[in-house]
């Protein structure tokens, strides 16, 4: 294809190389993803900007911390809120009024887009995502309408990958069918089952974060070419995985055009951002 069409990314980090990095972070850079010691580097904002008009990218969802809020993140916000919003994560789901009242004063103070947790990364992966400790915060987001976002998949780091099954999910789903879920960084190696729950409930989606889109089975690029061509979103993981590699190879997919376009943009502008991206 000669043309990349136009990309939301749902998923990038800015300040990585501004604070000491958890152990779990060190783990799968240097093992998993073999980019070495050292940090992951942060961004500055001019660069940050290039690189997206180079590959088409409309707007950036930017991770955030909720207990500990990035400066960064709100400078590339302030300065231009055209080009990005937040993704807000941090939750303690062992004190939940504390935690609901902290997500509600940043849902309203900045332009929160969506929400997220990952099963495997706190709590020592003791609690999947039907354990009753997260049913506030689904509530909060049904009452919020916030879109809530959770790891899918194995982890890369050696973390205990079972509370991230998307099996887990069929229960949530069915017990909160309001709530707009959306599974993050894959579904590896449970692919088949969280193409079944797509099909099965109308509010779950899957992005593709942290995943270079040349290795994503055959058996999503089907779903997307068919059932599924408003269920698969696109996300780089920045700088994990960079905005520019990872455009490119999903432009280089067997995919045809409109279902391209649809991954890249489409889906995540009307999912996330109401169809005003």
């Amino acid at each position: 294809m000669s043309t990349v069409p136009r990309a939301i990314d749902l998923l990038c980090n800015t300040d990585m190389g501004d604070f000491e990095p958890p152990d779990w972070m060190v783990r799968v850079k240097e093992d998993y993803f073999k980019k070495g010691a050292g940090r992951f580097p942060s961004r500055d904002l001019g660069e940050m900007i290039d690189e997206m008009d180079a590959t088409g990218t409309k707007r950036a969802v930017l991770m955030m911390n909720m207990n500990n809020p990035s400066e960064r993140v709100r400078s590339f916000v302030d300065a231009r809120p055209d080009r990005f919003s937040v993704g807000l994560g941090g939750h303690d789901l062992l004190h939940p009024m504390p935690n609901l009242r902290r997500l509600e004063t940043f849902v309203g103070d900045w332009p929160v887009t969506f929400t997220c947790v990952g099963p495997s990364f706190w709590g020592d992966g003791q609690y999947p995502p039907t354990d009753p400790v997260y049913f506030p915060l689904y509530t909060k987001c049904c009452e919020l309408e916030l879109p809530l976002v959770m790891n899918a998949g194995l982890p890369g780091p050696p973390l205990p990958g079972d509370p991230q099954n998307p099996a887990h999910l069929d229960r949530v789903c069915y017990r909160f069918p309001e709530l707009k879920l959306t599974m993050m960084h894959g579904a590896d190696p449970w692919w088949d089952m969280a193409i079944r729950l797509m099909i099965k409930y109308g509010n779950l989606r899957l992005m593709t974060s942290a995943w270079a889109p040349r290795h994503l089975p055959e058996s999503l690029l089907h779903f997307m070419r068919t059932r599924g061509k408003n269920r698969i979103m696109f996300a780089s993981d920045s700088p994990v995985l960079t905005i520019t590699r990872t455009i490119k190879e999903a432009s280089e997919l067997d995919l045809p055009e409109d279902v391209l376009e649809n991954y890249l943009f489409n889906n995540a502008n009307e999912y996330f951002f109401g169809g005003a991206a």
